[in-house]
């Protein structure tokens, strides 16, 4: 049985109100441990620690000498490696050789390589003329936020959180980190990490709790946070942006999404179909960038169908330290209840079942965890609900297209706008279709190929702003302008 405290100051705190909540592993729904809920004294006492930190040692130090620091809380994250992997996949329940390929050492790189984001960026600088003659000069100073409210998800618990935390940080800021109530491990083990390689008291603080009520309405709605960074669902986003307004604190959203894949005829089959099946199906399906609407033109669509039915009847489920499993459990068993509820609504809306749509028999010691079977679907109309609302599951439609103003306009009709993929080998085409979509991120011929130093957010319902490289330091800095006249 582990204990999951809430992190403030430097120290590991209990909740004052003595409230708890129990952590289980949707692997088998045993108990990992028990976390202490934070109340508003301790999303209090967190937010004037990090308040306190502006100004103390971590508010003086150099650019260089944050940079170091940072650099060794990532070295100690790797150096800890095993700890973070546990801990992640009882979580989760995702497979390790998964999440020790992506969530932990791109959850670790996440701070080296924010750092020199920092260090590599210049500002503006103009000489101006004056009615005198002698001119003037106006530059760009980048400054700290403040304190940073860092609301992370379940999916990718340490990489989404580390992903917002390491530019914060790297700019000068402090952080408020409050994770998913169902993944609170890693965050808390960060602070282990902290304390360990010298970070000053305050500049990183987490609070464990819920949304409503709890801590992660305490914490947006405090007069004292600066900035508000999230990752989740649209309706959550909606509240936050309510509780931002209060006092005009700015915000970064990643939201939702109902991300299309379209495939041409003249694709790379094989790369389509490998590629359609990583993004349908990695994590459960339970990736924000995750394609859940398959556009395939027509002379390739039953093949297509048929291939990637065949890759999906060929995961492996089971737990996560076999190294020969590459599906796991959804996150828990309310969001088990919520992806087979779309599974029903899919069948009782028309759709075709080309595999799964239920839920697979894992054996007595397993069948008690969230699992669900990864699924196909086909044949649904485009008013379809399981077209226009995001299922965060292992699954799929997929609908034949004849022209490209049809697949733009299918792609776009959606109240989202996250990710796309396109899969052709007409370098033309490509750049054609993508200029089209309504959309923040487009890949062709790949999928979640990330590099930080470019801009990440969606359009429409999907978020606001723009996170990575430039763009992550426009959010965590005020650019300040300094007019010397000479």
């Amino acid at each position: 049985m582990k204990e999951f405290k809430n992190f403030i100051n430097g120290q590991f705190v209990t909740s004052s109100s003595g409230k708890t909540f129990t952590n289980r592993c949707p692997v088998d729904n045993s108990v990992i441990g028990t976390v202490h809920e934070a109340g508003q004294q301790e999303v209090d006492m967190a937010v004037r620690a990090a308040k306190a930190a502006m100004k103390g040692p971590w508010g003086k130090m150099t650019q260089a000498q944050r940079t170091a620091l940072l650099n060794n809380v990532a070295d100690r994250i790797n150096e800890r490696f095993d700890e973070f992997l546990e801990a992640e996949c009882l979580d989760t329940g995702k497979p390790q050789k998964i999440a020790a390929h992506i969530d932990i050492p791109r959850g670790a790189a996440n701070f080296k390589a924010f750092s020199e984001t920092v260090a590599n960026h210049p500002t503006e600088a103009f000489h101006m003329d004056t009615p005198d003659g002698l001119g003037a000069l106006n530059y760009g100073q980048r400054t700290p936020k403040g304190v940073i409210a860092v609301i992370s998800p379940w999916n990718l618990p340490l990489l989404l959180m580390t992903w917002k935390v390491g530019p914060a940080l790297a700019c000068g800021n402090t952080v408020v980190v409050k994770p998913s109530e169902e993944t609170p491990a890693t965050a808390t083990l960060l602070g282990e990490v902290m304390n360990e390689c010298g970070v000053p008291e305050g500049v990183y603080n987490v609070v464990h709790g819920f949304g409503p009520d709890s801590a992660g309405a305490f914490l947006t709605e405090h007069k004292d946070v600066d900035a508000i960074t999230f990752t989740g669902e649209t309706r959550t986003g909606e509240i936050i942006m309510r509780a931002a307004s209060v006092g005009l604190r700015n915000i970064s959203m990643e939201c939702g999404g109902k991300n299309p894949g379209i495939v041409f005829a003249d694709c790379d089959l094989d790369k389509a179909v490998e590629g359609t099946l990583r993004s349908a199906f990695v994590n459960c399906g339970q990736v924000c960038l995750g394609t859940e609407r398959v556009y395939v033109e027509r002379p390739l669509f039953d093949e297509f169908v048929q291939r990637l039915k065949d890759g999906v009847e060929q995961l492996k489920m089971g737990r996560p330290e076999d190294p020969s499993v590459d599906f796991g459990p959804l996150v828990s068993q309310e969001h088990k209840d919520k992806v087979l509820s779309y599974y029903k609504l899919a069948v009782e809306e028309g759709a075709t079942v080309i595999t799964g749509g239920g839920v697979p028999e894992m054996g007595d010691a397993l069948n008690a965890g969230a699992w669900v079977e990864p699924t196909i679907w086909t044949d649904l109309p485009d008013d379809a609900r399981l077209i226009k609302e995001e299922v965060f599951g292992p699954c799929c439609h997929i609908r034949p297209f004849d022209s490209e103003d049809e697949v733009v306009h299918l792609a776009n009709d959606t109240n989202y706008g996250l990710s796309a993929a396109v899969w052709t080998e007409n370098s033309a085409k490509a750049s054609r279709i993508a200029e089209q979509l309504e959309v923040g991120l487009v890949w062709i011929n790949s999928w979640f190929l990330r590099d930080l130093r470019t801009a990440f957010g969606g359009a429409k319902e999907s978020g606001i702003g723009r996170e990575g490289g430039v763009h992550g330091l426009e959010f965590y800095t005020e650019t300040k302008n300094i007019c010397i006249k000479f």
